[in-house]
């Protein structure tokens, strides 16, 4: 029987916020971090560490949207310590 989904509003917000934010220095509306950082009125430091989601695995994003994320993935580990390299991701936050 399939688990039910445990959707972390917390993640989820912050996955959907960083690719906002991606987009948006994508596109030319902020030049530099620095500058989506004042017109978001947050810290540089704090928006930098989210920017750091968009780098997350494609399938490791669609658990988190779908709900589907180990019990052991958290927003504040993942922005502190995110590794690029794909397979390390996967192996650090457990099977889903």
């Amino acid at each position: 029987m399939p688990s039910r989904p445990r959707i972390d509003n917390t993640l989820l917000r912050a996955v959907v916020q960083a690719f906002r934010w991606k987009q948006q220095l994508e596109s030319g509306q902020f030049a530099t971090i620095s500058e989506l950082a004042e017109g978001e009125t947050l810290d540089r430091s704090l928006v930098s560490h989210m920017l750091r989601l968009t780098l997350l695995a494609p399938d490791l994003i669609e658990v988190i949207l779908d709900g589907k994320q180990p019990r052991t993935m958290e927003l504040q580990p993942l922005m502190r310590g995110l590794t690029v390299d794909w397979k390390r991701q996967r192996c650090s936050n457990v099977r889903y």
